[in-house]
């Protein structure tokens, strides 16, 4: 279930923006939390598939690691320069891990569709190049907070 957004719902994306939005951006920063408890905030590079958030991760990271430790999270992608532009997304809840890790490109068929637009929005590719280096984690938020000052 989805907490709806309570403060600054005059700013807020409308689900057709937020997609929109989520959709042309390539940076993420995940927020995981460490084993004594400190928030350790990573950049990485994602997809969007219109309910869940790809995450595309080295496997021998620190974010990883923590991930796999506590699966809770949050991940902010903004964008702007002057505060009149600035506009953005936060979105936390708790991942899942799908396909092997590392990811070697066996056939998991809940990873065709991330893969596909992940290839084409961060190589330019039809498919999928895979090293051995990262695995995917999805985050199909629990609560999403969004603002966009273009409509101050």
């Amino acid at each position: 279930m989805t907490v709806a957004q309570r403060r600054g719902r005059r700013i807020m994306m409308t689900p057709a923006e937020l997609d929109s939005f989520l959709a042309e951006q390539r940076t993420c920063r995940v927020a995981t939390v460490s084993a004594d408890g400190r928030p350790h905030v990573s950049a990485l590079w994602f997809a969007w598939d219109g309910s869940s958030l790809w995450l595309y991760s080295l496997t021998r990271s620190r974010r990883w690691a923590e991930m796999r430790a506590d699966p809770r999270i949050a991940a902010v992608v903004d964008d702007g320069e002057e505060y009149g532009e600035l506009r953005g997304v936060e979105l936390s809840g708790t991942v899942e891990f799908v396909g092997e890790a590392p990811r070697t490109g066996e056939p998991v068929p809940a990873l065709d569709a991330p893969e596909q637009l992940f290839a084409a929005k961060n190589f330019g590719l039809d498919a999928m190049p895979h090293d051995g280096r990262h695995a995917w984690a999805r985050l199909t938020p629990d609560a999403v907070a969004s603002w966009d000052f273009r409509k101050i």
